[in-house]
């Protein structure tokens, strides 16, 4: 009887646990998040965030490495430089150079030539808030639902699904015990294809930088193309100059 009873008990303990974790809200899940990266008090010591690392193509020729430059600041502003040899795939060297000023975004494209960045890329430019858009995405005017929770891997995986005013909707794959993104999933417009693309982001190799946790892998796939970015240089607060987020000038 008593082993019974021992028995209940736990089946009524788990139960009670599986309905704890069920009955968490998304703003519970996304402070958790919040506070699993740095908290709210470091993250809003961030102004500004450089990073340096190297960016590996997987192409039918064969992998190709270049180097990839990031810049970001307050509020949305940002800037990713690529720089690879593309001679394999008969373009040769080649540059991308995005720019976003927080309002208006401009493309130096060596490849398919300099262009103002326009419709979805541009709204979802516009919803990059730094340094995370989950820190003030209320104010920003997006919604977050909790989904149900998945399995990435062999981890549990809590999911949120921001959903900006305009822009594509993101799913947020939140380790269910570290609370660390694991992955993130989006589907852009693809102007040269003429049709949505879904781009799924691996996070992986955590480190703390200035008391905040940031992945040092990202793993990027589509049907358009898969990529690898390895940062070896992160630094915070960098004094920044304003010209490279705008389009340059004649």
């Amino acid at each position: 009887m008593r082993i019974a009873l021992r028995r209940a008990a736990l089946a009524s303990l788990i139960l009670t646990l599986a309905h704890a974790a069920a009955a968490q809200t998304a703003d519970e899940v996304v402070e958790k998040h919040l506070a699993a990266i740095g908290g709210r008090t470091a993250l809003g010591k961030l102004k500004s965030r450089s990073i340096t690392g190297t960016i590996t193509l997987s192409t039918p020729q064969g992998d190709i490495t270049g180097s990839i430059e990031t810049l970001n600041a307050l509020p949305n502003k940002s800037r990713t430089l690529i720089k690879a040899d593309l001679t394999a795939l008969g373009l040769g060297p080649t540059v991308l150079d995005q720019r976003f000023n927080g309002t208006a975004g401009y493309a130096i494209d060596s490849v398919q030539g300099n262009h103002e960045v326009t419709g979805n890329q541009l709204e979802n430019m516009r919803n990059g808030a730094f340094p995370t858009p989950l820190l003030n995405y209320k104010a920003l005017g997006a919604t977050v639902k909790l989904g149900e929770r998945e399995k990435v891997g062999e981890r549990d995986a809590d999911v949120l699904v921001v959903e900006p005013i305009s822009g594509s909707i993101v799913r947020e794959y939140l380790d269910a015990e570290t609370y660390l993104p694991i992955k993130m999933v989006v589907k852009v417009d693809v102007p040269q294809l003429g049709r949505e693309v879904e781009q799924t982001t691996e996070f992986l190799d955590y480190r703390e930088v200035d008391g905040i946790k940031l992945p040092f892998e990202l793993d990027v796939t589509s049907p358009v193309q898969n990529y690898t970015v390895k940062i070896t240089k992160l630094e915070h607060n960098v004094k920044v100059d304003e010209a490279l987020f705008s389009k340059p000038g004649p």
